[in-house]
């Protein structure tokens, strides 16, 4: 229930958002809206007020705005039959057309915008103040271009980097367009790597952890050996037989490597060190969700209603950018399709996991989720608003219109493979619950 209560909350706001721009541009533009549905046909319950039916339908993988003389979703042509009246989509300049068919996207870039904003408003932004390696990770992308633990960073492509948000930023997203050059310290000595363009992928961890950073437990699993033992979510894992831990990965190899045998965990739990024996059972696990905790240095950044408006912006383009990336390389097959989409069940998941970690965090993934659909949508393809506006451009180009039929069939067609699609997404999902 708590996973559909966040769900039904999540896509509901960012549905209403979306059409809802459709709606005011379509009305700022003095055309009829017949239709204001969240999901798609058939209706399955609404009022209506005015001239327009505010309903709720089926199938729940969008929704849509019917407007007066506009081929779309609803498929209906009867208005073909009569001349264009001043009222209708198809009797307004082109400008207002494929402002009408883009505000949905606008709307979504909008809100993400205003959910950076209004976080970095209100509580401005933490960084964590260290730029030196704490860990790397072995067969990473840190390890082969050269990252060694210690090293401190100081500039990436001459840019001085002064936080570890700062370094991340700066390797994922100057590597897409070009080679980076990092100057850091080490053992004393300034040493510079070079990385090839496009070696550090958008979707892919780097695999260097900054100093400070702790082995965290999650979540524990009933009737394992770690709940068993007393491990509980929220401890630290400091050491394990005596060797010190600064990442999960290194939990997870050393609790592989002693299956059957036991081991003692170094655990920081409510600021007292405490000792806890486990045995991993056959398979090598205990029964841990382990993450990471950084317990070092805080940088808050503060910011007013001015200077909050450029972080938000930035933090908008720079996640449509890593979004795009990541879309590219699922286009062209570098990464796994059915491991990289997520559908109704994953974004329940996700919304319900990010809401118990706190408002902010929830804002947070409400405005990625938002990017999302926007640039989802911005796709040329049938029954999308990209399909919409690819249409718009033609005839605007060559200066005359698409025929219906061939429109409607692009709907009908589109609207099919969009279901298809989401019915693989579901099945994928539940396969990987």
């Amino acid at each position: 229930m708590t996973y559909i209560l966040y769900f039904i909350i999540t896509i509901g706001i960012l549905v209403l958002v979306h059409e809802f721009g459709h709606f005011i541009a379509a009305k700022l533009f003095g055309m009829k809206v017949d239709t204001f549905s969240v999901g798609f046909p058939p209706r399955a319950f609404g009022k209506k007020i005015g001239d327009t039916d505010y309903c709720v339908s089926w199938v729940p993988i969008g929704g849509y705005v019917k407007i007066a003389g506009m081929v779309d979703e609803s498929f209906d042509t009867d208005f073909l039959k009569n001349p264009p009246q001043p009222n209708e989509f198809r009797s307004k300049p082109m400008y207002q057309r494929m402002i009408v068919v883009s505000a949905g996207v606008i709307m979504n870039f909008l809100l993400t915008f205003l959910i950076f904003y209004g976080i970095n408003l209100a509580s401005g932004r933490l960084f964590h103040a260290t730029t030196t390696v704490g860990s790397v990770s072995s067969n990473s992308v840190a390890a082969e271009v050269g990252f060694r633990q210690g090293d401190q960073l100081l500039s990436v492509n001459n840019k001085a980097v002064k936080n570890w948000e700062g370094v991340e930023t700066d390797l994922y997203l100057d590597n897409v367009a070009s080679p980076l050059t990092v100057n850091l310290k080490r053992e004393g000595h300034i040493t510079t790597l070079t990385i090839p363009k496009g070696t550090i992928k958008p979707d892919k961890d780097i695999g260097i952890y900054p100093n400070h950073m702790h082995a965290l437990i999650e979540a524990v699993e009933p009737n394992m050996p770690a709940a068993k033992a007393g491990l509980k979510p929220g401890d630290v894992i400091e050491s394990i037989d005596g060797q010190v831990i600064a990442t999960n990965e290194q939990v997870v190899n050393i609790v592989k490597q002693n299956k059957g045998k036991l081991i003692n965990l170094g655990i920081q739990r409510d600021n007292k060190l405490e000792q806890i024996s486990v045995m991993p059972n056959s398979d090598g696990k205990i029964g841990i969700q382990i993450g990471m905790s950084y317990t070092g240095p805080i940088q808050k950044l503060s910011y007013n209603v001015i200077s909050a408006a450029p972080v938000g912006f930035d933090e908008t383009v720079g996640n449509t950018a890593l979004l795009v990336q990541s879309l590219v390389r699922i286009a062209t097959g570098k990464v796994s399709f059915t491991k990289s989409i997520g559908g109704p069940i994953k974004i329940a998941q996700l919304a319900t996991q990010s809401a118990e970690l706190g408002l902010v965090v929830f804002l947070r993934f409400m405005a990625l989720l938002s990017i999302s659909l926007a640039v989802l949508n911005i796709i040329p393809f049938p029954a999308l608003d990209g399909g919409h506006l690819a249409f718009l451009v033609y005839e605007s180009v060559f200066r005359r219109e698409v025929p219906a039929k061939i429109k409607i069939f692009a709907q009908q067609v589109g609207f099919a493979i969009l279901l298809l699609f989401m019915a693989f997404v579901i099945y994928n999902d539940i396969v990987h619950f």
